[in-house]
């Protein structure tokens, strides 16, 4: 007899022997056991419990800060692009994209149009290209933000209200975020736009007024197919590294489209026996019933805008270098150069080689020694701290060579509201000079006042606009929520 049989068998005998002690009748041993061992009714799937939060997902359930916060977002993310408007990676995007034929999405910068899939991915190639829009740091690092490109080309073809936008802009969010809270699938070799398919399948969905059922579907069909690899961002990156999210945006209304039209997906997509749990993630227990809604926070909320192009773990970085610079005076003093960072940061931006001598944009704004570098000795990161000239500059390679990257356990708990470095300067005399920066404005806790959003839309937009016209822009992007027309809004966003 094997041992799971044994089991089974001594346990049987120990609950019969139980009730017969309390002197109850033949039957009763029968109809308790029945009642002991019946299985657990199984959880709804994971899709259908996504797909019914967003189909009961209401305006009204959203307050006004967090409305507020979308408005933010919004600005945001469109400076990032229209400062991207002319970068080669884009414009490669834009004209593949324009050169179809009819659609009802802009094409944002141009008076073109486009199916909403193709729109969204020549938009969300631009909102991503600098590495400057919102991230959200889970148990790995997502931009959300992606997504409102996604958000803006089916609003317009669908010609939903400025109400239904930002509930969908809010929903994306949501899913995005929370699914990054549940699952590290970089230790697995995966990309985190694997969770922006979901994300965006439902948003498009809603914004269709699809049902619960079609929601699923579209759920289904867009992660089916949409897995992707973590070598985007490893070693020497290329354009794709900012394009990934923008095709899983793609690729997800394409599927919400494709259900709205009936057609079914795979299932269960999440717990089927070659799923997503058990090929790309591994298992989670995810509570639906605790994301955001009417008096539970959204996790929009706790999303942070940067102040500098680069990747998240390298903003503090970026402070603390300035302020050693300013300290020290001349760089020339310095012999070696220490940087702590977190796990993710030393994983993603001081790990590998390439990173001491990033030949592209894509791999110098993930490289913390690069950005250091930089950083002391122009005392910023802008959007032309890339330029081949710079990524060549002779000084900052041999300052390179100085620098030393290192994982701190300690950060493994944040100390502030952001991703911690610590940068220590040892001089030529043998003293050294170090600063720690854990908070960043923009930030869970110090979020960015309208001001501050505007600063930054500004010193973005400045190349392709003149003052007056961004006045009038933001003025009209402030009042979003109260948009009578979707499609006149972005048509007013020409290059």
């Amino acid at each position: 007899m094997s041992h799971a049989i044994l089991r089974r068998h001594l346990v049987r005998r120990d609950v019969v022997a139980g009730i017969a002690a309390f002197g109850l009748s033949a039957l009763a041993p029968r109809a308790c056991l029945a009642q002991a061992t019946a299985p657990e009714e199984p959880a709804r799937p994971l899709a259908e419990r996504l797909a019914a939060y967003a189909d009961r997902l209401r305006y009204d359930d959203i307050d006004a800060a967090t409305i507020e916060q979308v408005k933010s977002h919004v600005i945001d993310t469109l400076g990032c692009g229209i400062a991207a408007f002319d970068e080669e990676p884009v414009r490669i995007c834009r004209d593949v994209v324009v050169a179809t034929s009819g659609g009802a999405s802009t094409v944002i910068g141009t008076n073109r149009r486009a199916p909403p899939d193709l729109a969204a991915f020549a938009n969300g190639a631009a909102f991503r290209y600098y590495d400057l829009n919102d991230a959200y740091v889970g148990r790995q690092t997502g931009h959300p933000s992606d997504h409102i490109a996604a958000c803006l080309a089916v609003a317009e073809a669908e010609r939903a209200s400025a109400a239904e936008l930002i509930t969908a802009i809010v929903l994306a969010y949501e899913i995005n975020c929370r699914l990054v809270d549940a699952f590290d699938i970089s230790t697995r070799g995966w990309d985190p736009p694997v969770f922006s398919p979901p994300a965006v399948a439902l948003a498009a969905g809603k914004l269709m007024k699809l049902g619960p059922e079609r929601l699923t579907q579209a759920v289904a069909l867009a992660i089916n197919d949409h897995i992707p690899m973590g070598q985007t961002r490893v070693q020497t990156m290329s354009d794709w590294k900012g394009l990934a999210d923008a095709e899983a945006a793609r690729n997800a209304i394409f599927a919400a489209l494709l259900a709205r039209g009936g057609l079914t997906g795979p299932a269960p997509i999440f717990e089927g026996r070659q799923g997503f749990f058990r090929l790309v993630s591994g298992p989670a227990d995810i509570d639906v019933d605790a994301f955001g809604r009417r008096a539970v926070p959204f996790r929009i909320s706790a999303c942070g805008m940067k102040s500098y192009p680069a990747q998240v773990h390298t903003q503090t970085a970026i402070v603390a270098a300035i302020a050693i610079a300013k300290e020290v005076g001349s760089l020339d003093r310095i012999a070696a150069i220490e940087i702590a960072t977190t796990h993710r940061g030393y994983q993603m931006d001081g790990s590998e080689p390439e990173k001491w001598a990033p030949d592209t944009k894509e791999t110098a704004d993930h490289s913390l020694p690069y950005i250091t570098a930089r950083a002391m000795f122009d005392g910023d990161i802008d959007n032309d701290s890339y330029t081949p000239e710079k990524l060549h500059d002779p000084r900052i390679l041999a300052f390179m060579r100085k620098i030393t990257v290192k994982e701190d356990p300690a950060f493994a708990v944040f100390p502030g509201n952001a991703p911690p470095a610590r940068i220590t300067a040892i001089l030529d005399d043998g003293r050294r000079v170090g600063r720690q920066v854990d908070n960043m404005p923009g930030f869970p806790g110090q979020p960015m006042t309208r001001a501050d959003v505007e600063r930054k839309f500004r010193s973005n937009v400045g190349k392709h606009w003149p003052r007056q016209r961004t006045d009038a822009i933001l003025q009209a992007l402030w009042e979003l929520d109260r948009a009578e027309n979707i499609a006149a809004l972005l048509g007013n966003l020409t290059v």
